[in-house]
């Protein structure tokens, strides 16, 4: 997997990836960005995101549940000092459907969490990631 991020001005930037995709990333403009794109950081959160989103819907898919939505709501705290990475993630799954069977969306909570996640087993070397889950019909 490679990526291209190209500084444009001030603190913006694009990256481009593998797939021919972009994105504008910025800063803040107290610190010197002009606020037109998402912060890294910001993407490091999204990417873990939706790498454990299409975990939990593929899962479940896999285990015949009637899955009509998911998303996942986080939290995070970053420490104080430089590097100033993350400490604590909180990752609330909100999942719909019909007759969502409760242990079967832990379990494929669990599973990505655990196991085919690798953009939360990789944050969670240095955070401390939590999980918890609601189904709404």
């Amino acid at each position: 997997m490679n990526t291209v991020i190209k500084w444009i001005d001030d603190m913006m930037m694009v990256g481009e990836s593998d797939s021919g995709h972009a994105i504008v990333m910025d800063g803040p403009k107290n610190l010197g960005g002009k606020d037109l794109g998402i912060r890294p950081m910001e993407m490091l959160l999204l990417g873990m995101g939706g790498c454990t989103t299409v975990d939990v819907v593929s899962t479940l898919k896999k285990m015949r549940q009637s899955i009509r939505d998911c998303r996942a709501e986080i939290s995070a705290e970053r420490a104080n000092e430089h590097p100033k990475i993350f400490t604590k993630i909180h990752i609330h799954f909100v999942v719909e459907g019909t007759n969502l069977n409760n242990q079967k969306v832990a379990k494929a909570i669990s599973l990505s969490a655990d196991k085919y996640c690798s953009a939360s087993i990789m944050l969670g070397r240095s955070a401390i990631i939590t999980h918890d889950f609601e189904i709404c019909e």
